[in-house]
């Protein structure tokens, strides 16, 4: 007679939701069950396998190193398991029930959220998942199958992935300082700011790669050798928030400083080289949602 696996997807969720959520009481309240019914769940997975899933560090639940391995491997499944369903609903409707998105951190968010706001609008059964991507970071994504779309990605399109990549047009990147910054009054003296540029400490977004070759860009990287450290931030928020404390300088999206720019709180640094970069939305080829499809045509006539 063949042993069934207790290891189910009902409490794969609920070992996700206790991981994340950091008690059973919580846990509960997310999965919409009783406290008593998630701790009767853990016991009876601890006793059929013969091992001890969590343990206690003073009001948390901490998962052992054999509950991490079964949590880990158990996420992957808890991931293809919807996978699979939005597969199927995809392939009945056409309409797939989710689209996941990567929005590139220095992209104009007001005009993006309007656009979602019509294509909701007009198709409120589709869910929208939205994250922040840098640099490499949305490509590496789609390829992956992390997501589905890519809005604000700068080039180079990578080759030979089948992506469908189309221009929004340029960035408009404004390099700034502080006017707390020591050196702020050099801003507009472009002799002596190529002098003192390789002093001054640049804020950097980190690329939000995992895997491939993660790469910057803007102002580039404090120089080799320099008493002057570069200062990395997860979001494009908090690189601005560092440049108007004046830890350093950094190229950020023109729309979201406009106001610290006639504040007088930044000033634009009068650089000789400003890089630009075009940007894109993209997808995979093969993806037909008509999903994907509707949201594409709506990014694609919007005025960027």
């Amino acid at each position: 007679m063949t042993t069934r696996n207790p290891i189910t997807i009902e409490v794969l969720e609920t070992l996700d939701a206790i991981d994340r959520r950091g008690s059973y009481a919580k846990a509960s309240e997310e999965l919409n069950k009783a406290t008593s019914a998630v701790s009767y769940a853990v016991q009876k997975l601890e006793e059929q396998l013969d091992i001890a899933l969590f343990q206690r560090q003073g009001r948390r639940s901490v998962l052992t190193p054999a509950g991490q391995l079964i949590l880990e491997e158990g996420r992957n499944i808890l991931l293809a398991t919807s996978r699979l369903a939005n597969s199927a609903k995809e392939v009945a409707t056409g309409w797939e029930p989710k689209i996941r998105i990567a929005m590139e951190s220095t992209l104009d968010s007001s005009l993006f959220f309007g656009v979602l706001a019509d294509f909701l609008a007009a198709h409120g059964n589709v869910e929208i998942d939205l994250q922040e991507s840098v640099l490499n970071g949305g490509w590496e994504a789609l390829d992956q199958d992390r997501v589905e779309l890519l809005v604000g990605v700068p080039g180079p399109v990578p080759l030979q992935k089948g992506f469908r990549a189309v221009p929004i047009g340029g960035s408009d990147l404004v390099p700034v300082i502080a006017a707390c910054n020591q050196y702020s009054g050099l801003a507009k003296d472009s002799e002596a700011l190529a002098e003192i540029l390789p002093k001054l400490r640049r804020i950097i977004t980190h690329d939000t790669s995992l895997h491939e070759i993660s790469r910057s860009a803007g102002l580039g990287m404090a120089e080799q050798g320099s008493a002057v450290q570069n200062f990395y931030v997860q979001n494009m928020d908090q690189k601005v928030e560092a440049i108007i404390a004046g830890i350093g300088i950094g190229h950020v999206p023109r729309q979201r400083i406009q106001c610290y720019l006639d504040n007088g709180k930044l000033t634009e640094l009068k650089l000789a080289n400003v890089s630009n970069h075009e940007y894109f939305i993209a997808w995979k080829i093969s993806n037909k949602g008509k999903g994907l499809q509707a949201l594409t045509q709506l990014l694609m006539s919007a005025k960027w």
